[in-house]
């Protein structure tokens, strides 16, 4: 990991109707780091995923990723669909929800990305393709559906999409909440070895002794705003922030969950 800022969020603001979900936003994530944001239902986590990744367009502030940024007024016209999409792809992004194609195969999902996107051959991309669902322990499934895979495994397939974009970021929300309790190490193992494999990494979640022990650093944000961020572990063990002391509470001083192998 490097000082420098790989995604770099500066007053950003999103409002929906009335609603300000997010009320100036900033945010540094170094290249190579890990942070994990933090926070009740409701504090604006998603969007601000959702806003760096331009799924929601931001109606204030800037959003760098690597060496391009953008700034948002609410006035000025965006940038063309291409030069967006560029952008986007820049930082995959895995769901709660998995979002597979359900009539392709597993191997067609990952490598759908490269082919129709960027125009990769298939004889290229499918090599790719073998090798990322390896590296997520899935290179058995390659010709299998989804409808045969567990939470975990199509979660493990999302990851291995996104990844074949070939990324600078990965954003994650949430990506282990609509799994079985049983299921959700393996997902965070993955998430856990492209972390520490160098891949820059937001991640939102609610499992406190990951974002402890995985993370680089916590942001505890609470009504659209960021109230305490800091190293992982001081912000989970030893919050200075009494919003954020009572947040915590509820999973028993970060606890919550036991570490990732």
């Amino acid at each position: 990991m490097t000082s420098e800022a790989m995604v770099a969020v500066r007053g950003l603001r999103k409002r929906f109707g009335r609603l300000d979900v997010l009320k100036g936003i900033d945010l540094r994530v170094p290249r190579g780091g890990a942070v994990a944001l933090i926070g009740p239902s409701g504090s604006g986590k998603s969007t601000l995923l959702r806003c760096i990744n331009l799924l929601d367009t931001p109606d204030a502030g800037s959003v760098r990723v690597g060496d391009r940024r953008l700034d948002f007024d609410g006035r000025r016209r965006l940038p063309p669909d291409r030069e967006m999409a560029a952008f986007r792809a820049r930082a995959g992004m895995v769901f709660q929800g998995f979002n597979l194609f359900p009539h392709m195969s597993v191997i067609d999902n990952v490598m759908s990305g490269p082919v129709v996107v960027k125009g990769v051959k298939r004889d290229v991309a499918r090599p790719m393709a073998l090798s990322l669902l390896d590296r997520v322990g899935l290179a058995g499934k390659a010709g299998d559906h989804p409808a045969s895979l567990s939470g975990g495994q199509k979660q493990r397939v999302a990851i291995a999409r996104a990844l074949a974009m070939e990324p600078e970021v990965m954003l994650f929300d949430e990506a282990t909440s609509a799994l079985d309790p049983k299921l959700v190490g393996e997902v965070l193992a993955v998430i856990r070895d492209l972390a520490r494999g160098g891949m820059t990494t937001v991640l939102v979640t609610h499992e406190m002794a990951f974002a402890r022990d995985v993370a680089d650093r916590v942001a505890f944000m609470r009504d659209g705003v960021v109230v305490e961020e800091g190293p992982a572990r001081q912000v989970i063990e030893d919050p200075r922030e009494p919003a954020t002391r009572t947040f915590l509470g509820h999973f028993h001083g970060g606890r919550s969950a036991p570490a990732a192998p």
